[in-house]
């Protein structure tokens, strides 16, 4: 599955990344860790460039601090504010716009818009997800899904 995941993100310098990709590989999810392991180390490494919204700071914490692991989630957000070559972004007027515009577009949730704007707005080419939904707005960016390289369609 490894060589699978790079040779789709070798076509890519930078990526924007779902609060998903971020919790399966935090939580060491059973089925999702076996992707995101190699990817969170091609990001630290620098061999890709990542970006998300802030979303995900709030997103990945949720879980923790609903369970009271208070120490968690700092922990969390500690980890993912100073990991090397990712890009956490605020969300401005113009990725708000834009969000705007994907929502009309594509009928999409509101997290969903901004995470997609955010990553737009950075210059990345790729978003990675495990959202099959989001296949519908492949003509804006391409969208990497976790699941499809598990097991393909």
């Amino acid at each position: 599955m490894e060589d699978r995941l790079s040779q789709i993100l070798k076509l890519h310098a930078l990526i924007g990344l779902d609060s998903c990709v971020f919790v399966y590989h935090l939580e060491s999810h059973p089925r999702y860790s076996e992707l995101t392991a190699p990817l969170f180390q091609w990001i630290e490494l620098g061999k890709l460039r990542a970006v998300t919204s802030v979303l995900s700071l709030m997103e990945i914490n949720v879980r923790p601090l609903a369970l009271g692991r208070q120490a968690i989630a700092d922990e969390y957000e500690i980890l993912l504010s100073h990991f090397p070559n990712l890009n956490i972004r605020d969300i401005d007027r113009r990725v708000a716009r834009q969000a705007a515009e994907l929502r009309a577009k594509y009928r999409l949730r509101p997290p969903d818009a901004l995470q997609i704007a955010t990553t737009l707005g950075a210059g990345a080419s790729a978003f990675v997800t495990n959202d099959a939904s989001l296949a519908r707005i492949s003509s804006e960016i391409a969208i990497i899904i976790l699941e499809y390289i598990l097991q393909p369609k």
